[in-house]
This record gives C-alpha cells, sequence and structure tokens, in this order.
C-alpha cells in the first residue's frame, strides 16, 4: 500500500484517482470517474470522465446526467466534421454488454458540466446522477482533480476518431479499453 502511494506521488496522482470508485446500478458498472478542476477565473464549464461497463447481455445506453455543481449536463464527442475539429452534444451513449468497457477521456466522448454554479477545487467531491435506458438512475460522487498536461490535449484527432462511434448509428460499436488510442 505504501508503495502505490508513493508511486501515485511521484507520478503526481491524487489517493483519489489511485483509489477510484467502482458504482453499479443494474448492470452498469461506472469506474474512475474524475472531473477537470477549474479556477475562479475559469468557472464557465468542466467535463467528467469515466469507463462504462455493462456486464450484462443486453445494450444499455448512457442517456442523461445531471449535478447540483451545473446548471445542465450534456453528453459530448470530439468529431471532424467537414474538415473541422469541434465538440458534440449527443443524445446517448451506447454501452456494449461485455468485458470491453466505453471510455470517457480527455479529447473524447465526456459529460461536459455547464454553467458551473462554484468552482471545482481538486481534492473535492461532487454528486453526479447518470441516467440510463434500461438501468436508470444512477448518484456517483467524482473526484475533481488537476489533469496531466497530456490528459487536456483537445488536438488528439485519433481520439475523436475512436469517440465518434458513440454516435448511436446501426452497426457501430462503442470504444473500448482495448480499441482506445493509449496516451
Amino acid at each position: 500500500m505504501r508503495i502505490i502511494a508513493i508511486v501515485a506521488a511521484v507520478l503526481g496522482l491524487s489517493a483519489a484517482t489511485v483509489f477510484a470508485q467502482t458504482d453499479t446500478k443494474g448492470d452498469i458498472e461506472v469506474s474512475h470517474p474524475w472531473a477537470a478542476a477549474t479556477t475562479e477565473t475559469k468557472l464557465t464549464d468542466s467535463a467528467v470522465y469515466m469507463s462504462l461497463t455493462d456486464r450484462g447481455t443486453r445494450p444499455d445506453q448512457l442517456v442523461a446526467a445531471s449535478s447540483p455543481v451545473a446548471q445542465k449536463a450534456e453528453l459530448h464527442v470530439f468529431d471532424v466534421a467537414n474538415g473541422v475539429y469541434g465538440m458534440h452534444q449527443v443524445d446517448a451513449m451506447a454501452i456494449s454488454p461485455g468485458a470491453a468497457s466505453t471510455v470517457l477521456r480527455p479529447g473524447g466522448a465526456h459529460v461536459m458540466l455547464k454553467s458551473l454554479k462554484r468552482p471545482l477545487h481538486a481534492g473535492t467531491t461532487f454528486p453526479l446522477t447518470l441516467t440510463f435506458q434500461n438501468a436508470g438512475a444512477l448518484t456517483i460522487q467524482v473526484p475533481v482533480e488537476s489533469p496531466p498536461p497530456a490528459a487536456v490535449d483537445a488536438t488528439d484527432r485519433q481520439a475523436s476518431k475512436v469517440s465518434r462511434d458513440l454516435f448511436l448509428k446501426a452497426g457501430k460499436g462503442a470504444p473500448t479499453d482495448a480499441n482506445w488510442p493509449s496516451r
């Protein structure tokens, strides 16, 4: 345990990141949630990232999110449309059953917290309610982290290509730990 704490300190990770919680609702497992910290001068929006796993046999979808720390929460992906790289809101994110996870990461899919009501300080937590089409609502506690510089590289076009799969189009699969580009 002490060795893990030392490695985490060297890598600049907090205990919340290293010992991240896992929450479940029905067949859906939510693991390693975290949100990007804000400052007093940058108080408008933030993003929440996590892994979503469907341990059941039928597909599910993340269809909504909400939190008391923001006016609203939206489901977003990054994509290239007409040669322009940008963030787009989607109605739902597919979660395929099996061992693979749908991964929400910087530069890809995420829950966007719009019009924050207060700053999100590193080391704190806040509640986020995720609503799934089949599993229903699940409220989790989200640790606030200061992301490493590589994590906020929103120009990662390969990650945006993978996040595009979250659009609910026939025949498209969701990003998984196995097919997501490594950093």
